[in-house]
């Protein structure tokens, strides 16, 4: 019983970590159909938010202080890495709509430009963050141990889903994202302004990239690099739950994060891996549209 927890729950955490990565590639990939290849970077300037939060309470507030720097560092992380957002589609993205091959290359090249800037501001190697008391040591159930830290970012995660439902679904601003999403022209004849909604929605996927940054940053080192070890797991997720649908996104990361736990505990993990990563080209085959399909009119 002590086995079987830990493993579901090592499933869980990691589906939760990956859930956190792919929340805004969900949004950005789903609604405005760009591939961007700097979220990853945009996870690493939320985890080194997360570590400057960290250096400025230790150096000039009370060291008692330092215990609650990390409740100050999550939103930093979201507000910093949603303002770099807003930057890179006002001065990159917006110029290249309905072009995937070169908002690729471009965001590529943004990504290259991002961790060129982090290696000269922080360095090359990988720099720690202490992680705060309060998440130190772990909760014991039927003879597993189940860490702060990891039950902490499934809380995290939690919490993101419940609130980017709350705000696709009841404010203004979100049901304008879901009906561009759905149909974009129409949306347009309507008297949405699309240009605002994309903005927005790059912004909300770039926030969430933060603060899956800020996460990562309980669990190890981080580096120029951090993001770049996710990002391909996170577009597997987002095109396995169909693209564009949250209950997709969600079924698909805690799906692969227990199946990927469940096979690396009787193989390796690189053996794991390559397995889900066939099994996953195998369901597409047979369901291109992913587990969550979005509903339309159209005739194919």
């Amino acid at each position: 019983m002590s086995i079987f927890i830990t493993q579901l729950f090592n499933g869980l955490s990691l589906g939760s970590i990956m859930l956190l990565i792919a929340l805004g590639l969900a949004i950005t990939f789903g609604l405005m159909n760009v591939i961007n290849m700097a979220h990853g970077e945009l996870i690493m300037v939320g985890a080194y938010t997360t570590y400057v939060v960290q250096q400025i309470v230790s150096s000039y507030l009370p060291q008692q202080m330092l215990a609650y720097y990390f409740i100050l560092a999550i939103p930093l992380a979201f507000l910093i890495s949603a303002v770099l957002g807003i930057i890179i589609e006002k001065t990159v993205i917006r110029f290249l709509y309905d072009r995937p091959l070169d908002s690729l290359l471009a965001t590529w090249g943004v990504s290259l430009i991002l961790q060129q800037a982090a290696r000269s501001i922080f360095g090359a190697p990988n720099v720690a963050v202490k992680t705060p008391d309060w998440l130190d040591g772990g909760f014991s159930i039927l003879g597993a141990t189940l860490p702060y830290k990891r039950l902490f970012i499934l809380a995290l995660a939690v919490f993101s889903i419940v609130g980017l439902s709350y705000f696709l679904y009841k404010t203004a601003v979100g049901r304008k994202m879901k009906a561009v999403m759905l149909n974009r022209e129409m949306a347009s004849c309507l008297g949405v302004s699309t240009k605002k909604v994309d903005s927005y929605a790059f912004a909300l996927g770039s926030g969430f990239a933060g603060l899956a940054g800020c996460a990562l940053t309980v669990i190890g080192p981080i580096g120029p690099s951090i993001g770049t070890n996710y990002i391909i797991d996170a577009f597997m997720i987002v095109i396995l739950g169909g693209i564009g649908k949250l209950t997709g996104t969600v079924v698909g990361a805690l799906g692969i994060g227990i199946l990927s736990t469940t096979i690396e505990y009787t193989t390796s993990a690189t053996i794991a891996k390559v397995i889900v990563f066939a099994l996953i080209i195998a369901f597409l085959q047979w369901k291109p549209s992913g587990l969550v399909s979005m509903r339309t009119r159209s005739l194919d």
